[in-house]
């Protein structure tokens, strides 16, 4: 991939930051951190994903969502009226910058659903909310709800991820754990939905990289009630990552192995007890094996889960200081906001490295 003169190795940047005690980062410092990988992008997609942002309410879907114009967004909200409580709703606050140019209009929602629907669906509430998001994408044209999670939001747009934070008037929220991202695509066009973080329910993906297995790994997650429609494979990432930890209720360390597996011959020179259970979750889920360069950034309620490929194709760096992690696609983007690390390593390929809370946190 060329910009100019320029050779752009391994495009794209992803970074993040994660306190285990709930301490709070502001936003702007996650900014911060991908002003350094500034040509990485190229300035046809930035985003951000906070976790813990919306403490005032937290027991409440946020709904983030996109609208070409105002007949979308009445037939989104009658949709939303007959399905859900909305406890608030009003556009996502912003400012104007130069170079981010031909916004839609972008609201913001605080929902629970109507307890009778919930009765009458027999559905639980994470489900009930995935499905009716799904629907709005799939069916309500120029409607798309980017974010639905309980205390996080993401903020995403066409532009260089400074000048998205700058729009988002970023520096406004603070969270216990920040994701971002800067896009070069490469296959697919740049727009406002397929800029990245991809987010279902509080799952959400930044990613560096692209699925050689994407058509194979859209049929088989088609088929169990996801809509791939937004020309990324990014996407398809998320809703594999949902369906087996939320639906199938593996863990991120079981799912990783299924979507960055080892080869086989790695697998057979395991001690037994481990390659059976490797064997297990190849011959379960072959569908859901991702190929290609990539390295990823996972958010969810309470934990970040960085992964690279099986091949580590892509950089990926974490670091340590105190009680923060951090994870880049360059080192240089953890020291711009923190200078003294107490530990720094490469993760290698298919090997996950999770962080959560501290216990009772």
């Amino acid at each position: 991939m060329r910009e100019g003169l320029v050779r752009i190795p391994s495009g794209c940047a992803i970074s993040a930051i994660f306190c285990k005690d709930r301490s709070t980062v502001n936003g702007s410092v996650i900014a911060s951190s991908m002003s350094v990988m500034h040509e990485r992008s190229n300035g046809l997609g930035g985003g951000f994903a906070g976790y813990g942002i919306y403490p005032q309410y937290k027991d409440y879907y946020a709904l983030h969502v996109f609208y070409d114009d105002l007949i979308s967004r009445e037939e989104t909200e009658r949709f939303l009226d007959r399905h859900f409580d909305i406890i608030n709703l009003s556009k996502i606050p912003t400012r104007p910058n130069s170079k981010i140019t031909d916004s839609p209009l972008i609201w913001r929602y605080f929902i629970t659903p109507l307890p009778h629907k919930i009765q009458d669906t027999n559905l639980d509430e994470d489900e009930y909310t995935a499905r009716c998001v799904i629907r709005i994408n799939d069916t309500i044209k120029g409607s798309f709800v980017f974010s639905c999670g309980k205390d996080m939001g993401v903020f995403k747009a066409v532009g260089y991820p400074e000048d998205v934070a700058d729009f988002y008037r970023i520096e406004e929220y603070d969270g216990y754990a920040w994701t971002a991202h800067g896009r070069y695509p490469t296959n697919t066009p740049g727009w406002w939905g397929g800029a990245h973080p991809f987010a279902l329910l509080d799952l959400s993906v930044v990613h560096n990289g692209e699925i050689s297995s994407y058509d194979a790994n859209k049929r088989a997650v088609e088929m169990y009630g996801y809509s791939c429609n937004l020309l990324t494979d990014t996407e398809v990432i998320t809703y594999i990552l949902d369906y087996l930890t939320r639906k199938q209720k593996l863990s991120l360390e079981e799912s990783a192995n299924i979507i960055a597996a080892p080869f086989w011959q790695t697998i057979d020179a395991k001690e037994e007890k481990e390659k059976e259970r490797l064997s297990y979750l190849r011959k379960m889920f072959p569908s859901f094996l991702i190929t290609g360069p990539f390295s990823i950034i996972v958010g969810f309620k309470g934990g970040l889960m960085a992964l690279n490929d099986r091949l580590k194709l892509r950089s990926l760096v974490a670091a340590e200081k105190g009680k923060k992690v951090y994870f880049a696609s360059e080192e240089a983007a953890i020291r711009k906001i923190e200078p003294e690390l107490d530990r720094v390593w490469a993760p290698r390929g298919g090997e996950p490295v999770i962080v959560r809370l501290e216990e009772g946190v």
